[in-house]
């Protein structure tokens, strides 16, 4: 199927095409049609899917009919709440993008900036809005935001919005909204607490499933190094020698991991940029922009930091820590191999995470390739035979204890 086949305007496929996107992805292709009929729609897959694309195509074509209004007079007609700054600026830029032959107006609101630019872009009145909770709310309860011409309403990420704490926030802003609206949500996993919200708030949905191994790329190498845990920089600098060239992306689970690695790979001489959940979102966004347009070849992250940023061209991926969830293995990896390029992916276990590695390959329903040359590898623990009982089942030849006792033994 081509994006010219769906029932959408010639000037919104104009704009697709000059991204350079002809063939949709198997969640465009399924949730499309449905946001288009109006329905109410419950989407799981995991990042690196084409998920953006998969809501903001149908919403620029149902509000295409409503983009002449003037300037003060338009209305919220479409709100996405998304958990990231990242995430809430790169949905904007899809927006834009898709929507530039149109005359319909998005902006983002976000923390971490000034509120009052924010507010006077709102006064001017916009079509389409993309929010963070936190700053929503605050706009909100200050009479800066209008939802009362809401059409509908897009929960974007949701089970990362519940890891970081922003249910309540949620349900708080979905209070504000029109009780006639359609609502999408999207989730990379729908784990129990998010199946709960989906009810409340997603009424007589339809639900479309993407499965992990359906998506986990087939363009993608996956490697995987037994270590010890004190080897891995050693590992990572080993490869980035001899092994690894172009634009990486190393995660790693904590802040403090992230900041101790980039500060090796910098003595190292490597450019380097990270982000993590302390750093300012300036810092955060001067970050991605450097590995963007390659002032820095490596990107550190972790997880929450990294999710749903879209950064095309990767051309490998470390996992220096296994995730304990195996799912974020496939988001991570997700972030190489994207439009039918190639990648690889590099991931280090050590001890304490065997058990890791099993949940992953029994989510991706294979195994992953071990290398086992390379300087540090570990003796991985065989399963020892049970000794044979030695000792004879007849009492008359066994010796006596004194004779036990003047036997010199070695040990």
């Amino acid at each position: 199927m081509q994006f010219s086949e769906l029932p959408l305007n010639k000037s919104i496929l104009k704009a697709v095409a000059e991204q350079r996107f002809h063939t949709p992805t198997l969640v465009q292709k399924k949730t499309i049609p449905l946001v288009l009929a109006k329905k109410n729609v419950i989407v799981s897959a995991q990042t690196g899917t084409g998920k953006t694309a998969a809501f903001a195509l149908p919403i620029i074509e149902l509000l295409f009919d409503k983009q002449d209004a003037e300037k003060g007079e338009k209305k919220i007609k479409a709100l996405v709440v998304t958990p990231t700054r990242e995430l809430a600026i790169q949905i904007l830029e899809n927006f834009k993008s898709y929507s530039k032959y149109s005359n319909l107006k998005t902006t983002a609101v976000f923390g971490g900036v000034s509120l009052e630019p924010q507010k006077e872009i709102l006064a001017k009145g916009v079509d389409i809005l993309v929010a963070t909770p936190g700053r929503l709310i605050d706009l909100q309860m200050q009479g800066n935001i209008d939802l009362s011409q809401l059409e509908i309403l897009v929960l974007d990420e949701a089970d990362l919005m519940l890891d970081m704490g922003f249910i309540n926030d949620v349900k708080k802003i979905e209070k504000f909204c029109p009780r006639k609206k359609q609502t999408l949500l999207f989730s990379a996993t729908i784990p129990d607490k998010i199946d709960e919200l989906a009810n409340n708030i997603v009424k007589n949905a339809t639900k479309v499933e993407i499965n992990p191994e359906e998506t986990t790329a087939k363009n993608i190498g996956q490697l995987l190094y037994y270590l010890p845990k004190k080897n891995k920089t050693d590992l990572c600098l080993h490869l980035l020698r001899n092994t690894i060239n172009g634009k990486i992306i190393i995660f790693r689970r904590t802040k403090f991991g992230v900041d101790k690695l980039e500060q090796t790979l910098i003595k190292n001489g490597y450019n380097v940029a990270s982000i993590h959940g302390d750093k300012t979102q300036g810092v955060r966004n001067k970050a991605i922009e450097d590995f963007k347009t390659k002032k820095a070849s490596i990107l550190i992250a972790t997880d929450v930091a990294a999710r749903g940023i879209d950064i095309t061209n990767v051309d490998a991926i470390i996992n220096f820590d296994i995730p304990n969830v195996p799912e974020t293995y496939v988001h991570r990896i997700g972030r190489t191999g994207r439009a039918g390029k190639s990648g690889i992916a590099f991931s280090f276990c050590s001890p304490d995470e065997n058990s890791y590695i099993k949940s992953i390959e029994n989510l991706i329903e294979k195994s992953i390739k071990v290398i086992d040359d390379h300087p540090y590898t570990i003796n991985k623990p065989k399963h020892t035979k049970k000794q044979p009982n030695t000792v004879s089942k007849n009492k008359k030849s066994r010796k006596s204890a004194a004779s036990k006792k003047k036997k010199k033994r070695w040990y």
